[in-house]
């Protein structure tokens, strides 16, 4: 029996971050979940998001023919990591590969059968993609130009949120990009037709390009049933692109109808990429929830996923780099574009203690980012000169960003000489950023009801003692006699005045 202990555990556990898909999938049903897992891809592709504890649990009990007691995996456990232990039982059964039995532990008969068939090869389920014959009349994408493809696609939508509303034009998204945004709450049009970044979308910014991929695929999934599309396709063919070969073409022939559709979708994010046949050729398609008939060019038969696509279930960046900040990218042998000097995992802002911002990049998003809270000052081939002013701030504020998160960002982004100072952003910056904050939220509205003229100090003390118990009193003045309740507990506190002045 492949024994292995479990000893670690404490120490492992504090380095995994649980994937966002993960709660999701505990969500869908049994049946949902068993069908999933008879396709082998979406089975290792689960398995690759899971937790170091869960995996080794799961290589336990893979070869196993039969199941084993509960107290026989326990006693591998070291008393410390018993809590993690039970942790991973229960995502485990939360994804119904395991139960969480306390007699007897195996895994799922389809999970265990298809994860077998992915480690060990064979079977002609088609489940990783069907490779294309090789095309001799046209040259196929190399990877660095798939590479330059994903970073256009992905910060084309960046850039437009960042951008939008704020008197620039940037290319615009397709229909499908903006109504994804707009339903998932990172741009809104409260201010106009035209749409602008949220509070959320900027914080949506801040994150790494893998966690924006799985926001938006997240929300898209919730869309998926709206579509009347089947979640198990959908899931299935996410986790397919997940295992597949950059730089290869795959045929869209053994592709379901709800996968041929999710691939104009995922053209749109830059996920993959797939060669039009001709302005000449014209498809239509009908929708038959939203009774909508459309017009789309034909596509070619063949497909190649992209590297935001094949990192979707790994630790792998999505990206191979975007525009330099401060180092310069280069390709290598094999075609694929590279960082030189690791300057995209490194910071390109200097904040003074003056609120001069210098910011060493020549990426119009990052530019763009900046803008949203920067007066701009100079700009120059590698360097963006700006202040922080009241009113830009305010700018910033009033479009739902808040001081915290432009704190953050400026944080995240720091420049390695500004890592050595401590604290590493100035103090008088930070307080003063949110004190432009306090100052515009130094006046709140609320609707409600202003009730005054009471006859006498006894009948107000007595309905204002009422109104306080139900915790509707927003102000109070007594020696105006009189007070202000909410919209919510009118009808109560009327009731009540109209049932004393009754019984008097």
């Amino acid at each position: 029996m492949p024994v292995q202990s479990l000893q670690n555990t404490d120490v492992i556990l504090p380095q995994h971050t649980p994937h966002p898909l993960l709660p999701f999938l505990q969500s869908q049903s049994q049946n949902t979940l068993t069908r999933l897992y008879q396709r082998p891809s979406s089975c290792l592709s689960i398995f690759r998001l899971l937790g170091p504890i869960e995996r080794q649990l799961i290589m336990n009990l893979l070869w196993l023919e039969s199941a084993i007691p509960a107290a026989t995996m326990s006693a591998w456990v070291m008393p410390e990591g018993k809590q993690a232990y039970d942790e991973a039982l229960a995502v485990m059964a939360g994804l119904h590969i395991a139960p969480n039995s306390t007699v007897k532990l195996a895994l799922n008969l389809t999970f265990k059968s298809s994860l077998r068939q992915a480690i060990t090869g064979g079977g002609n389920t088609g489940s990783f993609g069907t490779p294309a014959d090789k095309d001799y009349k046209r040259q196929s994408a190399n990877i660095e130009n798939l590479d330059a493809y994903a970073l256009e696609r992905w910060e084309t939508i960046l850039h437009y949120m960042v951008s939008s509303g704020q008197g620039q034009n940037p290319a615009k998204p397709s229909q499908g990009v903006l109504y994804l945004l707009q339903r998932s709450g990172l741009m809104n049009t409260a201010h106009g037709a035209i749409l602008q970044i949220t509070s959320s979308g900027f914080q949506f910014l801040l994150h790494s390009p893998h966690d924006q991929l799985w926001n938006l695929l997240l929300q898209y999934l919730h869309m998926a049933e709206e579509r009347q599309m089947d979640l198990v396709e959908v899931l299935s063919f996410l986790f397919m692109l997940s295992t597949m070969d950059l730089g290869r073409e795959y045929s869209t022939e053994p592709l379901s109808e709800t996968q041929k559709a999710m691939l104009e979708d995922l053209r749109d994010y830059g996920l993959v990429w797939q060669r039009k046949v001709g302005s000449h050729s014209i498809l239509l398609r009908w929708v038959p929830s939203i009774n909508v008939l459309y017009y789309l060019q034909a596509s070619s038969k063949r497909f190649s996923p992209t590297r935001l696509a094949t990192t979707l279930t790994s630790s792998s960046p999505p990206l191979p780099s975007s525009h330099s900040t401060g180092g310069s990218r280069a390709a290598d042998a094999t075609g694929t574009v590279a960082l030189s000097s690791g300057a995209a995992q490194q910071g390109f802002i200097v904040l003074e203690t003056n609120y001069r911002i210098y910011a060493y990049t020549d990426n119009p998003l990052q530019t763009a980012v900046l803008n949203l809270f920067i007066t701009m000052k100079y700009r120059f081939p590698n360097l963006v000169v700006g202040m922080l002013t009241r009113e830009s701030v305010r700018k910033a504020l009033s479009n739902g960003i808040s001081a915290d998160q432009i704190i953050s960002y400026l944080t995240t982004h720091a420049h390695p000489q500004m890592r050595k100072n401590n604290p590493l952003l100035p103090v008088t910056v930070q307080d003063q950023i949110r004190l432009w904050e306090l100052e515009r939220n130094r006046l709140k509205s609320a609707e409600g009801y202003l009730y005054k003229d009471f006859a006498s100090q006894a009948d107000y003390e007595y309905v204002l003692a009422y109104a306080k118990q139900l915790d509707v009193v927003l102000w109070e003045s007594a020696i105006k006699r009189c007070f202000f309740g909410t919209l919510e507990g009118h009808s109560n506190v009327r009731g009540f005045i109209e049932r004393r002045t009754g019984a008097a």
